[in-house]
């Protein structure tokens, strides 16, 4: 296919997963259609497919109200949390000495200044968790408020461009939570000590998933490559991934009728996005006592912003192999060698060990800043150009590699 063709298929790819699919978080009904999407293209492109199944929760809201002293505040539910209808003593922490001090059991319990000043990790976030996070949710736990308010400091370097942004996102958490800003948090915690009322119109819903995973080449050493195909609540992700898994699409097309001298795996990853990260657990499972079969681990995420261009970075690759990979994208127009990031599922390739190729944009902090995980990451901030670029630089680095 000429340069022309691919980008309209890129942008057919774009507009299925971002505009006729209406949203990709896992368990919902469009992240279903959507990895039967990229199931069904993957196939028309000659790969054999699975879609190893996982379970999850979906989860549903219809808003949040919180009310003190004859005043009203603009809260949201926190997302996978439990719904609640509370009326009772307000309490207010500021830092996690004052909320080990406090005994708000039965009370409605507000969250602000230092101790609110970052969202965090699921309670069974099996990547990640930091000592003073777990403590807070220990804290919180073994307190029992009634209900829990955060307010959440702007924070993108860990939620994005969202904003106000829970400090709970946690289907394992069960104290009900809401949130709101840091504004309406100031004046709430002036109302410490009388009544407030609570209500979170919020329900968690069984659900289903799945991963998307193509092979074809001769069975041995693999190159493995990655795009996570869900998307945080309330946010298109054109960006965040649906760039990353159109040129996943892309690159099965372009290596269709090519002789592979290596075992190729192309992921569509459902869960990078998500509290319990279901895909990339079930991936490490099915591929536990395989990583060393990994020639080549490869992660695709914002390939696509319209503005600057498409960055790559190496981790842990052999001198050789890393000479063979610069050669062939740096004689890619638009490609350049970046920083190191880390907040990507080329993690699971990092964390076994096998050298790893990272491709995303080279300006993530500003994407990161101002649409990430957000309504403003539409297509229209996406240029289907670009994953045809990473769809066809990896061909030629995928190619030059050889089993040995």
């Amino acid at each position: 296919m000429t340069p022309d063709d691919l980008r309209k298929r890129a942008a057919e790819h774009l507009r299925a997963l971002c505009v006729e699919i209406p949203n990709r978080r896992v368990g919902s009904e469009g992240n279903r259609a959507a990895t039967q999407y990229a199931a069904g293209q993957l196939r028309q492109s000659g790969w054999d497919v699975d879609t190893p199944p996982f379970e999850c929760l979906d989860w549903t809201e219809s808003g949040a109200e919180i009310a003190a002293v004859g005043e009203r505040f603009e809260a949201y539910p926190s997302p996978y949390s439990i719904g609640c209808e509370v009326e009772a003593p307000l309490a207010a922490a500021g830092s996690l000495p004052e909320l080990e001090a406090l005994r708000p059991t039965g009370r409605v319990l507000l969250l602000h200044g230092e101790l609110a000043r970052e969202p965090l990790m699921p309670k069974n976030f099996p990547f990640y968790n930091p000592d003073e996070h777990r403590r807070i949710i220990g804290a919180l736990e073994s307190r029992a408020p009634a209900a829990i308010v955060t307010a959440t400091a702007y924070n993108p370097s860990m939620a994005g461009a969202l904003y106000p942004l829970p400090m709970f996102e946690d289907g394992d958490f069960d104290l009900p939570s809401v949130y709101l800003t840091v504004e309406e948090g100031a004046r709430l915690a002036a109302c410490a000590g009388k009544i407030a009322r609570v209500e979170s119109r919020a329900w968690r819903i069984p659900s289903t998933g799945c991963n998307v995973v193509g092979r074809r080449g001769p069975a041995g050493p693999r190159v493995v490559v990655f795009a996570h195909i869900d998307t945080r609540l309330g946010t298109p992700g054109a960006n965040d991934n649906a760039s990353g898994v159109c040129a996943l699409l892309l690159l099965a097309e372009v290596l269709r009728s090519d002789r592979l001298r290596l075992e190729v795996e192309l992921v569509a990853m459902n869960g990078e996005d998500y509290y319990a990260c279901p895909g990339e657990r079930q991936y490490l499972a099915a591929n536990e006592g395989r990583f060393d079969s990994i020639r080549l681990g490869i992660n695709l995420d914002d390939v696509g912003y319209v503005h600057g261009q498409v960055a790559y970075s190496l981790y842990g690759v052999p001198e050789e192999m890393a000479k063979l990979i610069r050669a062939r994208l740096d004689a890619c127009p638009g490609l350049v060698e970046g920083e190191a990031w880390y907040q990507g599922d080329h993690g699971l390739f990092l964390m076994n060990e096998r050298p790893t190729l990272a491709m995303t944009t080279d300006r993530l902090a500003e994407v990161m800043a101002s649409i990430t995980h957000s309504p403003q990451d539409t297509i229209d901030k996406v240029d289907p150009a670009k994953p045809v670029q990473v769809a066809r630089a990896l061909r030629e680095v995928i190619l030059a590699l050889g089993p040995g």
